[in-house]
């Protein structure tokens, strides 16, 4: 039996994990934190749970390929409830209220109603998500592998997606942003504008939009924390190990083949190493001679990284009769890192069991944009803490004015950074996604480099945009290649 080290213990390394140990291998995953999830993570305070990584699951309808994924490594099972709020949020803008239904028929009348005047594009864009429905991420196997159960696309499959092919390059060659622009609507726009992020090409507006119409893109009950310790319990289950609090420094190769790992000074030897810390952290800092092969001086060139920075409230209120998430526009300015705010976003997980105490409510809002520099900036001269309790303080300002049942019920806040972020997962500016804009092509990387044998790649990075979809497909693509390079039956299923 062949050992195997894997470098991290987020989806992508738990998702290679449980592929590499039904297929046969010795594996051990080495993880710097002290829980697995890497992204996809959470965190308590005074009895609040605050959710930091997964906000929907692309894959969570049992009618998609990467539903069976998402079984096959433990990360869902018949147990895991999914909730699909509908709406799945509202924005509100100068006293009026547009939401976010689920239900296409349901979304196009809301729309007509809230704006007569945009009926040609309400209806086109009805159309299309319709359309974009019909388009799941394939699971697929790579050429020459040995399999014990093949993955592929019915051709049934292929066909239904074609019409949303067609509308590919329209949605593609323009920001979300612009897109909203061809509404006259001005709460139509942000509504848009929120969707997906505004500086990504408009393909990920419609993705979305498209996701939540098929019925996926629920949040299984537990978040990220539950998701990514079924996935922990399983490589358990099937014998395999996962430690924490070992930070691998550096993978160990001799005449250009990898064979193990060092952590703290000591050499762990291995016949394969699977590195899922982010790719392109790790080209330049898991190896004594930074990866220089195309692809990687390309990824270095090309990322366009996605921050974000999160706080996080405690509130002693029962906050159920606010929508699950919404968005508005604040009375009064609120800036973080210099930038005034143009939106506040809530995310409201008041009736989700174990994250508040009885009659309380744990929220969350995410400020989208690269703050990076900011935040290193006040780490450096020593403002880090209080600029973190000025932003909390002021948003919590501006919450108790909007909701005054909230005033004085703030038991507990907490700021997350992109330096947060970079300190418990390795990553570069601790960014989970990249942005994929106008005119961008979604690019991948290869699995595997040329100039090092026995070596592995996977992690969200390798398939933009990112996300929890990209890093568990390209975790078992990872253990697919070393299957195939050790002439091992991949064995995709228990």
């Amino acid at each position: 039996m062949k050992k195997v080290i894997i470098v991290g213990a987020g989806i992508a390394g738990l998702t290679a994990g449980v592929y590499a140990l039904q297929s046969g291998f010795d594996t051990t995953i080495y993880e710097s934190h002290t829980i697995p999830g890497g992204a996809c993570t959470s965190w308590r305070r005074k009895g609040y749970l605050f959710e930091g990584g997964l906000h929907w699951l692309t894959g969570s309808s049992p009618n998609t390929p990467l539903n069976k994924l998402w079984r096959e490594v433990g990360a869902l099972d018949d147990d895991t409830v999914i909730h699909n709020r509908d709406p799945f949020f509202a924005l509100e803008y100068k006293g009026h209220t547009v939401y976010l239904y689920r239900d296409i028929d349901k979304l196009r009348q809301h729309f007509l109603e809230i704006s007569p005047e945009d009926k040609t594009e309400i209806i086109r864009l009805c159309r299309d998500i319709n359309k974009f429905t019909k388009i799941s991420m394939p699971i697929s196997d790579i050429k020459g592998v040995k399999v014990k159960e093949r993955a592929a696309m019915p051709l049934s499959m292929l066909f239904s997606m074609l019409p949303a092919l067609t509308r590919m390059s329209f949605y593609a060659n323009q920001t979300a942003g612009e897109f909203s622009m061809r509404f006259k609507n001005p709460i139509l726009r942000l509504l848009l504008q929120q969707v997906a992020g505004s500086e990504n090409n408009a393909i990920a507006a419609i993705f979305t939009l498209a996701t939540f119409a098929s019925g996926d893109g629920g949040y299984p009950e537990g978040g990220s924390l539950d998701m990514a310790g079924r996935m922990a319990k399983r490589i358990e289950n099937l014998g395999g190990t996962v430690q924490y609090g070992k930070k691998v420094d550096k993978v160990s190769v001799l005449n250009g083949i990898a064979n193990g790992v060092i952590i703290d000074g000591e050499y762990i030897e291995a016949d394969a190493v699977i590195v899922t810390r982010d790719t392109l952290a790790a080209v330049d800092t898991l190896f004594d001679d930074p990866i220089r092969e195309p692809w990687a001086q390309k990824m270095r060139e090309k990322t366009k990284p996605m921050l974000n920075t999160f706080i996080c409230l405690g509130v002693k209120a029962d906050l159920s009769d606010l929508p699950g998430s919404l968005y508005f526009i604040p009375e009064e300015p609120i800036f973080c890192g210099g930038v005034q705010l143009p939106s506040i976003g809530l995310n409201n997980y008041t009736g989700y069991a174990g994250y508040a105490p009885e009659g309380c409510t744990a929220m969350t809002s995410i400020i989208a944009g690269d703050r990076y520099n900011y935040w290193k900036a006040c780490k450096a001269n020593g403002t880090y803490e209080s600029e973190k309790q000025k932003l909390a303080e002021s948003f919590i300002g501006i919450l108790e004015k909007k909701y005054p049942q909230t005033a004085g019920k703030i038991a507990v806040w907490d700021v997350a950074t992109p330096l947060t972020y970079e300190r418990y997962l390795g990553s570069y500016k601790g960014s989970w996604m990249s942005i994929i804009g106008k005119g961008d092509k979604m690019t991948t990387y290869p699995s595997k480099p040329e100039s090092i044998q026995n070596v592995y790649f996977a992690g969200q990075r390798l398939s933009g945009p990112g996300g929890l979809p990209a890093a568990a497909e390209t975790g078992r693509k990872a253990v697919q290649y070393l299957c195939r390079d050790t002439n091992t039956v991949f064995q995709g299923n228990i």
